[in-house]
């Protein structure tokens, strides 16, 4: 994995790496828990301890960014530029957040990094997530599925 540090996304979002401590990973999970834990109580229920098993390894593989415009962290997401794509993931928005623009600037922001490293970008969600809907008016297209989730590129300079 290439280090990679997000730029700011100006007027008012920053991007704050994520350390490896419980501080850092429990913020990362309580994003989690209120953007995608709906969909998976909709389908499994929560299980605690399997959700925060999972977080775990996922923040020990990923780097994660904290999302803050002003003062305050909103949500996460995780950019990872490897050998020939940009991988994009563990983007969560607080509920209270979502609808009013900044996850579509910081999708937009986030593609024209990748645009500007000449990769494609590669993500995947649950099906039945309808976030899919917002990756797709960005310029990905479905490429692959499993039983649960839906794997997508967006080509560079796509959308």
């Amino acid at each position: 994995m290439m280090p990679f540090d997000l730029p700011p996304l100006r007027p008012d979002i920053v991007f704050r790496r994520l350390g490896d401590g419980p501080d850092d990973r429990d913020l990362a999970f309580e994003f989690k828990r209120a953007a995608l834990g709906p969909h998976i109580v909709s389908r499994w229920g929560w299980d605690e301890g399997l959700q925060r098993d999972l977080h775990r390894r996922r923040f020990a593989e990923k780097p994660f960014h904290a999302i803050r415009p002003g003062t305050e962290d909103i949500g996460t997401l995780s950019v990872q530029p490897l050998a020939d794509h940009v991988r994009f993931g563990e983007f969560y928005i607080r509920p209270d957040q979502q609808g009013h623009g900044t996850g579509t600037r910081v999708l937009r922001h986030c593609l024209a990094l990748a645009d500007a490293l000449g990769f494609p970008v590669r993500l995947e969600y649950l099906e039945w997530n309808p976030v899919g809907g917002l990756y797709r008016r960005h310029g990905f297209a479905e490429v692959g599925r499993s039983d649960i989730h839906v794997f997508l590129e967006r080509p560079v300079g796509a959308g």
